[in-house]
């Protein structure tokens, strides 16, 4: 049902059958921003699911009891986030959506599995690899001395998310490459009895390179988000090192900013 300023319309005939649009005509926020905040919301729920079809504007305008261009402005605030797209002949369609990710101790895969995302992991290295500078420094060691080294591409409903590349201490745990496709690195050292306690973090953005673009399934000089990351058990002691991109077009951090008293 689509609410309209007092009243219900009925959505049928979609996958926008059974949700609720509380379009109020007299906010002060503009219908196209409320139309589309909701339709995002829906996209993150995965109640509107990645392959979903929503019709076209004219049909929608007609469903919503709102005009073509209230819709088509919603429906392109989408299109630039990389959450619709349009295909000519067939409509608008549900792209994926963007993956939020709280500033904590938290593994990907946790965040992507409990976000109902359905991660999935291809693992493209899994080796002992001399240690340079950045990481034996980031790791404690020495340079020079051996450490692992994990190359992983993890993908959700089969669209590459993020290329993650994590250094950890020679034989702090057995590192089974089928386990790392079927789960997240973080719960593997708790398994392994290692405490994650703290961790130091940096955020940046950058644009792609070709190599990048390609394994991540974008053109080149897009935008990538990227994150380093040291963190510790509770003994303080470095326990893994990580060096990640992440596909700005999927992916963003959320914060939440204290004022200090």
């Amino acid at each position: 049902m689509a609410k309209t300023g007092g009243y219900s319309r009925a959505v049928t005939g979609s996958p926008l059958d059974g949700l609720h649009f509380a379009l109020d005509r007299n906010s002060p926020v503009p219908l196209y921003y409320q139309l589309a905040q909701q339709l995002e919301a829906a996209i993150e729920h995965g109640t509107l699911a990645p392959g979903n079809l929503l019709g076209n504007e004219i049909d929608l305008s007609v469903r919503l009891g709102l005009s073509r261009p209230t819709v088509r402005q919603a429906i392109q605030s989408l299109v630039d986030k990389g959450l619709l797209v349009r295909r000519r002949g067939v409509g608008t369609q549900v792209v994926h959506s963007q993956v939020k990710r709280p500033l904590e101790l938290s593994s990907l895969y946790d965040d992507l599995e409990s976000a109902g995302q359905g991660p999935t992991t291809e693992v493209l290295r899994n080796e002992g690899v001399p240690a340079t500078a950045d990481v034996a420094a980031a790791l404690g060691v020495a340079e020079g001395n051996e450490v692992t080294l994990l190359e992983r591409l993890r993908s959700t409903h089969g669209q590459p998310v993020a290329f993650l590349c994590n250094y950890l201490p020679a034989n702090l745990l057995e590192l089974d490459t089928a386990r790392l496709e079927s789960t997240g690195l973080y719960r593997m050292l708790r398994t392994a009895g290692i405490t994650l306690h703290s961790a130091r973090q940096t955020i940046g953005a950058r644009s792609a390179t070709p190599e990048e673009a390609a394994r991540l399934d974008e053109k080149e000089n897009a935008a990538l988000l990227t994150m380093q990351r040291t963190a510790y058990d509770d003994t303080g002691r470095p326990v893994e090192y990580g060096t990640h991109i992440y596909r700005a077009s999927r992916y963003a951090f959320d914060f939440q900013l204290l004022v200090r008293p």
